[in-house]
């Protein structure tokens, strides 16, 4: 059972979901504008082998509303936090397209809190990073995501307002994911769904490259929002990897 619990951070009240499973805890990190609402189905199947996790970082979802507009560091440093605020020692981050590069500014800055990283399609491919080309990437990926996310959007970008949300896949666009790579230093997991329109398999593999302990995994037939699609074969991919990592 999902239960949903709240934590003072810098000032804020962060929100998260929990299933308190057996094995290591597992923290869902999502993507720009949205919130915790698309990976509340991975949740709550991974939760049953592990303590799995997700949070509404500052701003969105059930979180406060800070002042200030987001920026990567700014979320990792509030996820930092909420680790603290939580008592997770070491858990494994899992990023979800922005949120991997949220979770990979946390790695590279607080190596000593985290045990492990998945990156779920990291974004931004480098020879993407515009606005032009990113919102095509957009267009044709979301034909191929189920339209049940759909509500989940509206409601994700309702809750986050227009200006924050812009802000967000602006601060996404400018952060050079690529330059803290080779910093992670914790074992780290790359998925890339085989249909995904804004991750490449280029990209993926590069991203899996400039990581001293990254992997890559394909799963063949999904778009972006591999969490959503397929909780079932992600929750598989991510137990054998955390049992092959030790954690």
């Amino acid at each position: 059972m999902l239960e949903q619990l709240t934590h003072t951070v810098l000032g804020l009240t962060m929100a998260s979901w929990r299933r308190r499973g057996p094995g290591p805890a597992v923290v869902c990190v999502h993507g720009a504008g949205v919130s915790s609402r698309e990976m509340l189905p991975f949740v709550g199947v991974l939760g049953r082998t592990h303590d799995a996790w997700s949070v509404d970082l500052p701003g969105f979802g059930h979180s406060d509303k800070p002042d200030d507009l987001p920026t990567v560091a700014g979320l990792a440093d509030a996820l930092a936090a909420w680790l603290k605020a939580a008592e997770l020692e070491r858990p494994c981050l899992l990023g979800g397209s922005f949120g991997c590069q949220v979770a990979v500014e946390l790695a590279a800055r607080f190596p000593a809190r985290i045990g492990a990283l998945v990156l779920v399609g990291p974004t931004v491919d480098p020879h993407a990073r515009s606005a032009v080309r990113l919102a095509g990437q957009w267009l044709r990926n979301s034909v191929r995501e189920s339209p049940r996310m759909t509500p989940l959007n509206v409601a994700d970008y309702r809750d986050a307002g227009v200006r924050r949300v812009l802000a967000s896949f602006g601060a996404s666009m400018r952060d050079r994911i690529e330059d803290k790579l080779p910093d992670v230093e914790v074992p780290v997991l790359v998925v890339r769904g085989g249909k995904d329109a804004m991750v490449s398999q280029a990209w993926a593999e590069e991203v899996t490259r400039l990581l001293p302990r990254g992997r890559l995994a394909v799963m063949e037939g999904l778009p972006h929002m591999v969490p959503y699609r397929d909780p079932n074969g992600l929750a598989r991919e991510v137990a054998a990897f955390l049992r092959e990592a030790g954690s």
